[in-house]
């Protein structure tokens, strides 16, 4: 397996421990931008962190991960904007990074809003069917490949596991697993540490919980957790995430 040179260069101070959180301050920057940043997590797995103008909570940094190996990615969650999911591409380029697929967790713009642009570069994208669904309702661009309860994805030989576990901060959310690195994508079905509910304008309250226990079972190994927004931690932001909703 071929190693990026960011990586090993960083590989001492990549990994997230699992007995307590990281704030994203501090982990090292691989790339630094006014509108994207890019962080290693761990060998694999890549945190981008791009930013959504917004009237109720001012400017919100918006987390997704990129999997990565021997020359392959594929990107969960598409930056904010368009102009932020053609910089994260065009870094990825300049690492000899083939993109092979997009993920968009639900169908909010900070999940989708390069999804026009990544299937202009013959990107395919997946998503829950439910996502297709709202997202084609809110006229947004709709993903191409679509499943109920899981898909599972490969970057070179490890796998992603994409997961409907119930609604939460939307009807359609889903998580993103890498086992090879026990790395979980909670996405906004996550709160991270010091956050509070945030949107819940397409929120299921009454099941949030319920959904994330389901999580905790189904990954009871994770040790890095990435939430939708704010910093990674480990499985204590899933289980302050069910307290809150409780």
């Amino acid at each position: 397996m071929r190693s990026f040179y960011f990586l090993t260069l960083l590989l001492p101070l990549l990994f997230v421990s699992c007995s307590q959180e990281k704030e994203q301050d501090e982990e090292p920057e691989a790339y630094v931008s006014k509108t994207l940043v890019i962080r290693p997590l761990t060998e694999h797995v890549l945190l981008h962190t791009s930013f959504l103008e917004t009237q109720s909570f001012g400017r919100v940094p918006c987390n997704g991960v990129v999997v990565l190996d021997d020359g392959e990615a594929i990107i969960i969650d598409s930056p904010t904007t368009e102009e932020s999911a053609i910089e994260l591409l065009d870094w990825l380029n300049k690492q000899d990074v083939k993109v092979k697929g997009v993920v968009p967790t639900h169908f909010h713009i900070d999940c989708l809003a390069g999804l026009k642009y990544y299937h202009s570069q013959n990107i395919p994208s997946f998503s829950a069917q439910l996502t297709a669904q709202l997202a084609a309702e809110n006229n947004q661009a709709v993903p191409q490949n679509t499943f109920t309860d899981t898909l599972t994805l490969h970057v070179d030989d490890h796998p992603i596991l994409l997961k409907y576990e119930g609604a939460g901060h939307t009807h359609d959310n889903i998580v993103a697993y890498i086992p090879g690195d026990k790395v979980l994508f909670g996405g906004c079905l996550i709160k991270a540490k010091g956050w509070g509910k945030g949107n819940l304008e397409d929120a299921d309250t009454t099941e949030w919980s319920n959904s994330v226990m389901k999580t905790m079972l189904d990954f009871p190994e994770v040790e890095v957790v990435v939430p939708g927004h704010g910093g990674v931690g480990d499985i204590t932001l899933l289980k302050n995430t069910v307290k809150m909703f409780k």
